[in-house]
């Protein structure tokens, strides 16, 4: 059940980010893949910097519990925005 909510918030997050960067939108599979690889990024860049966008504190043994589905999907979101932003750097090149 866990990875079908993943697959629907990853879809959620690329439509979403693809809205924000404009020129950005790849259809659903590469908005799935877009917003999951953003999730990716933001769960490892926000707590780098100590932000705790959605979820509870993590405890002890770093298991972070009470994640809301909104704020899942506000965290992948930003991930994916600069996800894209970056990839867009690379192609204007």
């Amino acid at each position: 059940m866990g990875f079908i909510i993943a697959i629907i918030i990853g879809a959620i997050a690329g439509w979403l980010a693809g809205q924000i960067v404009k020129g950005h939108g790849q259809g659903v599979v590469m908005n799935i893949i877009v917003g999951i690889i953003g999730a990716l990024i933001a769960n490892f860049l926000f707590p780098a910097f100590g932000w705790n966008i959605g979820a509870a504190p993590a405890t002890a043994d770093n298991a972070v519990v009470g994640t809301s589905i909104l704020g899942s999907i506000i965290f992948s979101t930003i991930g994916a925005v600069l996800l894209l932003l970056v990839l867009r750097l690379f192609n204007r090149s």
